[in-house]
């Protein structure tokens, strides 16, 4: 899987932006053609992606394009226009506001088509679904097995918070009045399990109060405790916050290869199903624990400071 700590937005209208975007250190970089563009700035947008694309140094990021919904008059535009134009310089496209399968089909149809004609890898250009609004969330399950292009599910949490009459104008935060527990745990949860049941990473969406760091990493703590792969982010500032939050300490790291080698020892060389590594017992259980923390830590590229010795 890939990296996806730290998901910078970036509007395709803005030059100046898709040219910084290129030396930050996040993990992902989509160019919107969505909300971040306005409907006149659309066409010309394209084309700024597309150059950007075949231009740009991108080393070490992976590389996305947002459409256009399937609402809209400009997405089967926007697909055309950016997977003839650059797609061999492209490795997802997101789908926003998905709200059935068939969305997620339509797409990978069209690129199917495009893949063929311009004589690309057929099926190499993944799918991000964004679920935005309670008729995706719904049904999360069906879009997250419809494809196999699609790499992650996303939380749009503006759309989502207004489809549901949400009574806060502050996205990411608490509604006023909800005081015990967490407004967002249903969505979050639901969104996990349907990404998890098919083998997808998972990721939160953008919090918009982008002075607020402290909220950011509040906001943040919380999807990564519950196993999201990473959040957006839409200011530089938030970079590091994300970067931080959705890679494992560097002890939590060390401590997962430990149990991975140990484990492997124990269980080929001595033919033992239990053992211990110091004063904790692990078995086949703690080396599925192990598993997820060292693949985020090897992904955010970690090295480790600690060996095993039988």
């Amino acid at each position: 899987m890939r990296s996806r700590r730290s998901v910078l937005a970036v509007p395709g209208s803005n030059p100046r932006f898709l040219e910084k975007a290129q030396t930050l250190p996040v993990d992902e970089v989509f160019l919107d053609l969505e909300d971040a563009v306005a409907p006149l700035a659309k066409e010309e947008a394209r084309k700024n992606i597309v150059t950007a694309l075949r231009e740009g140094d991108w080393s070490g990021k992976t590389r996305v394009v947002r459409v256009n919904d399937l609402t809209t008059q400009w997405t089967y535009r926007d697909v055309i226009e950016v997977v003839e134009g650059a797609g061999e310089f492209l490795d997802c496209l997101i789908l926003p506001k998905v709200q059935d399968p068939t969305e997620v089909v339509w797409l990978d149809t069209l690129l199917t088509q495009i893949e063929k004609s311009m004589g690309y890898e057929v099926g190499r250009i993944g799918i991000e679904a964004q679920i935005e609004n309670a008729r995706g969330l719904v049904n999360a399950d069906a879009i997250a097995g419809s494809s196999k292009r699609l790499e992650t599910l996303v939380f749009g949490p503006a759309d989502f918070m207004a489809s549901i009459n949400m009574r806060t104008l502050v996205v990411g935060e608490q509604p006023p009045g909800y005081e015990e527990g967490d407004a967002y745990h249903y969505i979050l949860m639901r969104l996990l399990m349907a990404a998890r049941m098919h083998d997808l990473q998972v990721i939160d969406g953008p919090y918009l109060q982008i002075k607020d760091v402290e909220g950011f990493k509040r906001a943040a703590r919380r999807s990564a405790a519950l196993g999201f792969d990473g959040k957006w982010v839409l200011h530089p500032a938030q970079v590091d916050a994300a970067n931080e939050v959705f890679s494992p300490s560097q002890d939590d790291y060390d401590h997962a290869e430990l149990i991975l080698e140990a484990y492997e020892y124990y269980t080929s060389v001595e033919k033992r199903g239990a053992a211990m590594l110091g004063d904790e017992m692990i078995d086949e259980a703690s080396r599925k624990m192990a598993l997820v923390v060292a693949a985020k830590g090897r992904a955010a590229g970690l090295r480790r400071t600690k060996s095993f010795t039988p």
